[in-house]
């Protein structure tokens, strides 16, 4: 049975962490309001970070919200991502979306980046 958590093993915690994924990513999926980077890892499961700038949402609230509907997202999708390191970066559009769009544009990104995941480990 797949468990649905998110716990540290499936988090990209530390700056090298993020810098590895940042250099030359092979695999991206992008949006007007969202940039998804991903670099393979050597764990069978996929880990991810988030980063929303002060410059794209001014308020800590705002930033809040959008990390945690990413996080949701992410958590029941989770199964159907290979093993990738991945990063979402919110970009300015991401103010205009309300809860319900920014769900439907993240659910569209993480599956377009899961075919593009496995049509790279097919190469």
């Amino acid at each position: 049975m797949s468990r649905y958590t998110y716990p540290r093993e499936l988090r990209l915690l530390t700056p090298a962490d993020f810098q590895n994924v940042f250099n030359n990513p092979p695999v991206k999926a992008v949006s007007n309001e969202f940039t998804f980077l991903a670099k393979p890892n050597q764990r069978e499961h996929p880990r991810m970070g988030v980063t929303v700038s002060k410059k794209n949402a001014k308020r800590a609230v705002d930033r809040n919200r959008i990390k945690r509907i990413i996080r949701e997202t992410y958590r029941l999708k989770q199964h159907k991502l290979p093993g990738f390191d991945i990063i979402v970066i919110a970009k300015p559009g991401v103010m205009k979306l309300d809860n319900q769009a920014l769900r439907e544009l993240l659910d569209y990104l993480w599956r377009k980046l899961g075919k593009r995941c496995n049509q790279y480990l097919l190469k």
